[in-house]
């Protein structure tokens, strides 16, 4: 690549470099940085000056790191500049400079998304401590432990709802909560149209590992899709992957009633695994390795699915793919590559912005058009929904 680089080619440049970094090519990635810093649109120059810090620390090269991240700090501001200030707090504190690690995390907690506050506040608590300034110290502490994210309140309501009934199921009272929320497919096309969803609430009590699996694997991926989305989109894809699979499960196998959260499960496993792919959100360590054996999970499911009689595939795969629809009409919450790693809805966030003549009213367009479309997304899924099951099963005369 030579001569000025455009926007598009610079995202693409960015999404290179990212993959040369994930593969452990430090030399090569920093290389692919590196020839975008100094570009004119400020959140490129900023994007590429932290990437090319990351190479250059990851190959040992601490005062070359330390001159980008230093770079970064002093360029015009963007929605990455809480990032270079956070890791120049972090190269001082290996300095042995606590006072300037101090003065750099306040200005990167100035800066910060409020997800990423309290974090940030508790290492001022313990660099104040060290420092002998006991009520600062206390100060930053309350701050982490008041600003903490919320937990993840509506996947341990689905949770504790599906347990709890599933647990009255093998009391004796199967036959009952079956009879009410079961997928009874004679039922639904009589109208019954809610049992396309309350069926993942009730489980085969006779099988207690179908249930056990399908709790286990809420408890893992729920947590990480509502820290990504919230609790409203978490609920709104449960529901709808639920739905997708039962009327998958509907027009496949009319003949066959069905039980599980199954179909819900493997659409948080979809959403999961493509918007990972698509959108690059940024992750802890220990998401991303979830999210690393998300393809194997599914791959294993679907062939025992296939090798176990009794098993409704057809709601696992309806699951999947719209659950791999959400997750790519719907863009996580905070950083992600795909978003040029700024926060979505905002109107820094918008595509245009920053560029020459691009004006805040086109950047707001912009994102107004984008909201329209992950929503026609959300509608277009519904409409299957209701026209597959409408239509009825697969064959009918």
């Amino acid at each position: 690549m030579s001569g000025p680089v455009g926007r598009a080619a610079a995202v693409a440049q960015l999404e290179h470099a990212w993959d040369l970094a994930a593969a452990g090519e430090w030399e090569q990635s920093g290389a692919a940085y590196a020839r975008l810093v100094g570009n004119p649109d400020a959140e490129v120059h900023v994007a590429a000056l932290l990437g090319l810090a990351e190479a250059r620390y990851r190959q040992d090269e601490e005062p070359g790191a330390l001159q980008a991240w230093l770079a970064a700090t002093q360029a015009p501001e963007t929605s990455n500049s809480w990032r270079a200030w956070k890791a120049l707090a972090a190269a001082r504190v290996r300095e042995g400079d606590l006072a300037g690690a101090t003065r750099a995390y306040r200005e990167a907690e100035r800066r910060a998304p409020a997800e990423d506050r309290p974090e940030i506040a508790s290492r001022l608590g313990w660099l104040t401590k060290e420092m002998g300034q006991g009520q600062a110290a206390q100060r930053y502490f309350s701050r982490a432990r008041t600003d903490v994210a919320p937990s993840p309140v509506a996947t341990w309501t689905i949770l504790a709802l599906t347990v709890g009934i599933g647990i009255s199921e093998l009391l004796g009272n199967g036959p009952l909560w079956i009879g009410l929320l079961g997928l009874d497919k004679p039922a639904v096309a009589e109208g019954e149209w809610w049992r396309l969803i309350t069926v993942a609430l009730v489980h085969d009590d006779s099988f207690f590992l179908h249930l056990a699996f399908n709790m286990y694997a809420l408890y893992m991926v729920g947590p990480l899709i509502e820290a990504l989305y919230g609790a409203p989109r978490f609920v709104l894809v449960y529901v709808l992957t639920a739905a997708a699979g039962s009327a998958a499960s509907y027009i496949v196998s009319p003949g066959v009633n069905g039980v599980g959260a199954s179909g819900a499960i493997f659409g948080l496993f979809g959403m999961l695994l493509v918007s990972n792919r698509v959108h690059r959100p940024a992750l802890t360590r220990s998401a991303r390795g979830l999210t690393g054996q998300i393809g194997m999970l599914i791959g294993l499911n679907l062939v025992l699915g296939f090798s176990i009689p009794n098993i409704d595939n057809a709601a696992h795969i309806g699951g999947l793919l719209a659950g791999a629809w959400l997750g790519f009409v719907l863009v996580p919450r905070g950083a992600t590559l795909s978003s040029f790693w700024q926060r979505p809805g905002a109107q820094v966030a918008a595509p245009t912005a920053g560029l020459p003549g691009a004006s805040g009213a086109a950047g707001d367009a912009r994102v107004g058009r984008d909201t329209i479309l992950r929503l026609a997304g959300v509608v277009a899924l519904v409409a299957i929904i209701v026209l597959a099951v409408g239509l009825g099963p697969l064959g009918r005369s």
